[in-house]
């Protein structure tokens, strides 16, 4: 998912006045060029919306001050390494517009799929949190003809080929009743989730507005997956993170914790890959 949101800063001492737009991870990367990056926090990231004020205009006798801090260039080299991590994942941006995907995030799924086998022909796959769809293409591609996959989010998601897709939140019981609708009685073979929250940038806001969509993710697996199903499962590491995999591996026989090169260094999430559920 992909939230955004505009905040306004103010240099009290140049009295300048800087806008800037929050935005979420994967829409940064998609576009990476369109503007000067700095790294927030976690996934978020601001960029410079409209240049300085007329109050930011030098009058006679002022005495010169400081260049913002958002002047990566003048910053110091220690301080400009989020920068170079970032431009690190440049590749995987540039490979996913070649390729024709919606995002970075599909190399994250790639990574792991490569790596133990995930998705395979003629598998119905849930896909939780699908904007902008780069999760759902690939698996569109994985399962093949013989396959399927059920998408929903509560942002709205362009159309794509043989992509079942379901707008809402899926805690309400429309929401809900519409995915069971479409998902085989037997259940599906495989729960994807990269879901995050509207992030704020304050961790003791935003780690368990994530634990809480990871905790749903989970739980909706227990409900949808059939016997011997797999979930994947975005899940930020802090308060709760032990617990949840502890409940992860009540319902599954083998869970992994994985780190796929796409995902930002610095950021703390991790994918949990719970094999073989067990019905409880």
């Amino acid at each position: 998912m992909v939230f955004g949101a505009t905040v306004e800063l103010e240099d009290q001492e140049g009295a300048s006045r800087v806008v800037y737009q929050i935005v979420g991870e994967d829409e940064a990367d998609i576009a990476p060029d369109a503007y000067p990056s700095l790294p927030r926090s976690h996934a978020l990231w601001l960029r410079r919306k409209s240049a300085t004020s007329s109050m930011s205009q030098p009058r006679a006798g002022d005495a010169p001050t400081r260049s913002s801090r958002c002047a990566t260039s003048e910053r110091p080299l220690e301080e400009q390494q989020p920068l170079a991590a970032g431009a690190l994942l440049r590749p995987f941006v540039k490979r996913a517009k070649t390729e024709g995907f919606r995002s970075r995030a599909v190399f994250k799924l790639e990574e792991i799929d490569r790596r133990e086998k995930l998705l395979r022909q003629g598998q119905v796959c849930l896909d939780l949190g699908a904007a902008p769809g780069a999760w759902s293409q690939y698996a569109r591609q994985r399962v093949g003809r013989a396959g399927r996959v059920i998408a929903t989010d509560i942002l709205e998601m362009p159309e794509l080929p043989g992509v079942e897709f379901v707008q809402g939140d899926f805690r309400e019981a429309q929401v809900f009743e519409a995915l069971l609708a479409r998902a085989p009685e037997r259940g599906v073979d495989v729960l994807l989730s990269d879901m995050a929250p509207n992030l704020s940038g304050v961790d003791a806001i935003d780690a368990p507005r994530s634990m809480y969509l990871s905790e749903l993710a989970l739980e909706l697996a227990g409900r949808v997956l059939k016997r011997e199903g797999t979930a994947l499962i975005k899940v930020f590491q802090g308060a709760g993170f032990e617990e949840f995999v502890r409940a992860a591996r009540l319902q599954f026989a083998t869970v992994k914790l994985m780190k796929p090169q796409a995902s930002r260094s610095r950021s703390p999430e991790v994918y949990l890959l719970a094999k073989a559920f067990v019905m409880v």
